[in-house]
């Protein structure tokens, strides 16, 4: 009877082990994914159609639009075979300059660039550089409302692909 007892408390303790080594490995990874400051938005709608709404609310919310770059069109004229890929960059000057201010070389980062890409299942993603890993790339500490001020623009704005 003992002996029973001790075997399942054994076996209720390597379960208890297993589960918190598997939490813990679960944990690691997706901070190492969090890590790397990357923001994915998946697209309902395609490529074309992802470009005309998000320049359309660019353009609503009164922000300037500076360049569209046809990643995909750019390697096939290179001969090399990407996968449909284009980068948006847009901005407000009055708030992306405040990041500049701060810290010259913020401005590797601003205006926003915003690249729409198709993985290899054929989804699209809206991604972007996440702009707390910005401020703190660029060790930014005192510009923390113009910082929640960016995400929310650029959320809003990629929520406007998010829906047929």
């Amino acid at each position: 009877m003992k002996r029973q007892i001790i075997l399942r408390i054994a076996n209720v303790a390597t379960s208890l082990l297993l589960c918190c080594l598997v939490l813990a490995a679960a944990t690691s990874l997706a901070r190492a994914d969090s890590d790397d400051g990357i923001v994915r938005v998946k697209s309902a709608v395609s490529m074309p159609e992802a470009i005309s709404r998000i320049k359309a609310d660019i353009s609503t919310k009164g922000i300037k639009f500076f360049l569209e770059v046809d990643q995909s069109r750019l390697a096939a004229d290179a001969g090399i075979k990407l996968r449909p890929s284009t980068l948006l960059i847009f901005g407000n000057p009055p708030l992306g300059t405040q990041f500049i201010t701060a810290n010259p070389n913020a401005g590797l980062d601003w205006p926003v660039r915003l690249l729409l890409t198709q993985d290899e299942n054929g989804d699209l993603w809206a991604v972007w550089t996440d702009f707390d890993w910005i401020a703190k790339r660029h060790n930014i500490h005192n510009r923390e409302a113009q910082f929640k001020m960016a995400t929310m623009v650029v959320k809003s704005i990629t929520s406007t692909i998010t829906t047929k």
